[in-house]
């Protein structure tokens, strides 16, 4: 691998079928987001996940002005897609790869795989939309194949908004993703059980 602070757990990826990409929260860590995977089907997976300089992937909220958010949010999208070129040229087939997400995790693997779109194993978007102060269509080639998203939040949340979410699905849907979008009344901003539950049964069978 590309010399980067990434963390790897898992089956290795020279025996590997599948891969599952983590993408912590701001504040929060590879190490933490991994542990994820001890909820999910994933037996048999090579599991990555890079580590964010000083635990956040860009300064300001994810719907600020995007040059706000320069050069950061770009090296971030860099990170990503680096990887996915990485373990694509180790033998893992785009549809065998799975992207995960938290919050600001969330927003960049979303963001992340609307400009490199190709079918994917899934998307898994824990609490995210794509990034912009508006939604820059222009961004976005591709197409995503069939890929199965999933994007979960709660009703309010304090870091994104219900109305990104539903502006997030449709540019997927229309960049060929089929989503699935869960809005939980009133829990709080983390993962709850049922979207796991949903995840391990819709896309990680």
């Amino acid at each position: 691998m590309h010399k980067r602070n990434i963390l790897s757990a898992g089956t290795p990826i020279e025996q590997a079928e599948k891969l599952m990409i983590f993408i912590h929260g701001r504040g929060g860590d590879a190490q933490g987001i991994i542990e994820i995977a001890s909820v999910l089907h994933v037996d048999g997976y090579a599991l990555l996940a890079p580590q964010a300089t000083g635990n956040t992937w860009y300064p300001y909220s994810f719907r600020s002005p995007v040059q706000m958010n320069e050069p950061w949010l770009s090296s971030a999208i860099q990170t990503v897609h680096e990887l996915i070129d990485e373990v694509m040229a180790m033998g893992i087939k785009s549809e065998n790869i799975y992207l995960l997400g938290f919050s600001q995790g969330a927003c960049l693997m979303l963001e992340s795989a609307a400009r490199k779109a190709q079918r994917y194993g899934g998307l898994i978007a824990f609490t995210g939309g794509l990034i912009g102060e508006e939604i820059d269509r222009s961004n976005y080639q591709g197409n995503f194949g069939g890929t199965p998203v999933f994007i979960g939040s709660g009703d309010p949340d304090p870091h994104i908004p219900v109305s990104r979410v539903q502006e997030s699905n449709l540019v997927l849907t229309e960049m060929g993703a089929k989503v699935t979008e869960k809005i939980y009344p009133g829990i709080p901003h983390t993962i709850i059980q049922d979207e796991i539950d949903w995840v391990n049964i819709n896309i990680l069978q």
